[in-house]
């Protein structure tokens, strides 16, 4: 949600900050903008516009585009609509100084009003003209310099921020801070980055530092950089290399980032497996388990916290968690039990699950948590991200960068790392047959292959797929744990296709759904030939009884829920617990085409972003 990049080198700044705003392109926005300190003209050039990144790129021709330092936004509308105005950066009053913000200032209104009652005039509706109005206003009154300015003026902030800021008169000069928000420094040659991830920055180095919450960065030409609290006390700063390579980031001859990485879940899921199973499937090891053995012997109930996708891999591993480790375990909304009065005991196991690890809701979920004393496990996919450096323990799901906003790779990693800790989690509380732990770690082993085979009827997919681009709503169906995969199946097609499409429990379907059944209703079943098989059957015939369309989800060579199918979609046979991992293939494939017949932009879908980091 919202990108932030910054240069100060001794290259030209602008195709740097261009590049990187286009890498940022998948956390979705509604505006670019990008401001410019001209040495040589001694301005602060700021060009701004809603629309796409090409936009601004169009924008800017013919204008000076001169100068090794600047910053650049990616805008997802909080305060104010999606306009030029209120688009990024935001100039102070008297356009010495420029910056860019991602977040959202909770005491906007009341600084506003004090700056009103000062002169200050303001050109748009967002708290991020307050905010550097603001720091403008301390600058002055004080009498000091920026660095400073930032200082006194971030102490009096209530909210989240990730800003960079720079200015006019000070063209080797560049300033960023952190809270809440995420924000990386990367270390070059001479030449330093921002970004709001690492993805703008692994084209130039591989070194860089996360920041902290409430630390800020102050970088100039021959000093370097130097970061410091809000209190001005120096911090050592902690210099990590990125995993990640340039490849990653490209989509690699595929028409569109998320079909990329729906064919690269084999190979995601062996890493997420890689020196965690051995090749035997014998011994499953989670070193943030087994360095916490106690803690999960002795846990009395879990809770999984995670918002969008990451609940439905959540709800996946409460099925598994309770068959096999027989420990009650709750899964939440981040959203709602950071806001309720949830009972959070001492000894209770808070598993944080997380794509970007940035979630600002489960980010508070953790902290919420961290202080009734609960033992905190994360679950997330980018290193140095910072819900896993919040929590005690945790794994990364090694699935490499997930471009495409709606999630795909992503969510099959983390059904993997969970059915890992499925498995020590019995071992350890010996809850799980030494039958039951073969079994199910064997299998897992065997899932990339299947992944494969499924992939392959890709095309079988994509053809019936057209039939459906008329339909208005969708319901998808399953059973067990296949209730969790129905939701987001239908999710993937809400967020991509904008056709309405909910999940049910197959049994739910007669208290209510089976009302909107009729002869131009879709009906998606997860009918694989395990579990409550014969029931899920009955209920593909209570569908076809009211004419419903039912598109079904079988285990290869199952005969008889085909011949009740109109459409149907085989997939290889696997343990009851791993079929979500191998069934969501063909559900992603199904929104995926279906919204790229209706001409949809599948990898930037409106209204959403990647990474939810603010409220």
């Amino acid at each position: 949600m919202c990108g932030i990049v910054g240069y100060i080198g001794n290259k030209d700044a602008f195709p740097i900050l261009l590049k990187g705003l286009h890498r940022l392109e998948y956390r979705g926005y509604d505006s670019a903008g990008i401001a410019l300190v001209s040495e040589e003209r001694k301005n602060l050039n700021v060009y701004k516009t809603r629309g796409k990144v090409a936009d601004l790129e169009h924008f800017v021709e013919s204008k000076d585009i001169s100068g090794t330092i600047g910053i650049a936004h990616t805008r997802w509308a909080t305060h104010g609509e999606p306009n030029d105005i209120n688009a990024h950066p935001h100039y102070s009053q008297s356009e010495n100084i420029a910056l860019i913000h991602n977040g959202i200032i909770e005491n906007y209104a009341v600084l506003k009003e004090e700056l009103l009652r000062k002169g200050y005039t303001f050109q748009s509706a967002t708290d991020t003209e307050v905010l550097v109005q603001f720091i403008e206003y301390v600058k002055d009154s004080n009498h000091t310099d920026l660095a400073t300015a930032v200082h006194l003026a971030l102490s009096q902030i209530v909210g989240a921020y990730a800003i960079a800021i720079i200015e006019k008169n000070n063209p080797d000069f560049l300033i960023a801070a952190r809270k809440s928000s995420p924000l990386v420094v990367g270390i070059g040659e001479d030449e330093f980055f921002l970004a709001s991830d690492a993805t703008p920055i692994v084209e130039y180095t591989n070194k860089v530092i996360y920041l902290d919450d409430e630390e800020i960065a102050v970088i100039r030409r021959e000093e370097g950089l130097k970061i410091t609290s809000i209190e001005n006390v120096e911090k050592t700063p902690h210099i990590q290399e990125l995993s990640m390579n340039l490849s990653q980031l490209e989509k690699g001859g595929y028409p569109h980032f998320m079909l990329k990485e729906i064919f690269e879940q084999p190979r995601t899921l062996l890493d997420c497996m890689s020196g965690r199973i051995n090749v035997e499937g014998n011994n499953v090891v989670l070193s943030g388990i087994f360095d916490n053995q106690e803690k999960f012997r002795k846990a009395k109930r879990i809770v999984i916290c995670a918002c969008g996708t990451s609940w439905h891999a959540g709800t996946i591993g409460m099925y598994l968690m309770e068959e096999y480790c027989r420990i009650p375990v709750v899964v939440e909304y981040s959203s709602e039990f950071r806001y309720r009065k949830p009972v959070i005991y001492p000894d209770d196991i808070v598993i944080a699950i997380s794509q970007s690890g940035e979630t600002a809701d489960t980010l508070a979920a953790v902290e919420l948590a961290k202080s009734h004393g609960a033992f905190i496990y994360g679950i997330c996919n980018v290193v140095g991200a910072s819900i896993p450096r919040a929590t005690h323990s945790g794994s990364y799901t090694h699935a490499g960068p997930e471009i495409g906003v709606a999630s795909t790779k992503a969510f099959t990693a983390q059904v993997t790392v969970l059915t890992l800790m499925t498995l020590v989690i019995g071992k350890v509380r010996g809850t799980i047959s030494e039958e039951n732990y073969l079994k199910i770690a064997q299998e897992l082993l065997k899932v990339p292959a299947k992944m494969e085979q499924t992939l392959q009827l890709n095309e079988q997919i994509k053809e019936f797929s057209k039939i459906f681009t008329y339909a208005k709503n969708f319901i998808y169906l399953g059973r067990g744990y296949n209730y969790p995969l129905a939701l987001e199946g239908a999710l993937k097609l809400k967020e991509i296709s904008y056709i309405h499409a909910e999940g049910y429990p197959a049994a739910e379907m007669k208290h209510g759904p089976i009302a909107l059944i009729d002869a131009e209703m879709p009906v998606v079943v997860i009918a694989i030939k395990r579990g409550m098989y014969e029931k899920v059957v009955s209920n593909i015939q209570e569908i076809k009884a009211r004419k419903g369309k039912v598109i079904a989800i079988i285990t290869e060579g199952d005969e008889i829920v085909k011949q009740v199918s109109d459409y149907y979609i085989e997939i290889p046979d696997t343990e009851e617990c791993l079929v979500p991992l191998v069934a969501s293939i063909p559900l992603q494939l199904l929104a995926y085409h279906i919204a790229v017949t209706k001409g949809q932009d599948v990898d930037q879908p409106r209204n959403l972003a990647k990474s939810v980091t603010v409220e």
